[in-house]
């Protein structure tokens, strides 16, 4: 397992960035980034067109961050469901670009 101190480069720069609004999200009550999180998707999937995009976006985007911080210590089956919630999320929101959805 890789921990925080042996990353190097770009890792180790996105790391220290990301220690601030992790720790801010870890000191908030859960209940908040579960409500944020549903609202995002809510949003995503009742949207239409650019607001729906623009939901699942965000939370695409949210959940890229945290894969990348988590990814060194995650087995196989972790990294792929990660990478497969990654791509629906994606196929849902072009599919509001697009008008498929």
């Amino acid at each position: 397992m890789r921990t925080g101190s042996d990353s190097s480069g770009i890792r180790a720069t996105i790391e220290r960035l990301s220690a601030t609004p992790v720790v801010f999200l870890h000191r908030l009550p859960r209940w908040v980034l579960l409500a944020a999180v549903f609202g995002l998707l809510v949003v995503g999937m009742a949207g239409t067109g650019w607001v729906g995009a623009a939901g699942l976006l965000v939370l695409l985007a949210v959940m890229a961050w945290f894969a990348y911080l988590n990814w060194p210590v995650l087995d196989g089956s972790g990294r792929a469901l990660r990478v497969a919630a990654m791509v629906l999320l994606a196929a849902f929101a072009a599919g509001h670009l697009f008008g498929r959805f």
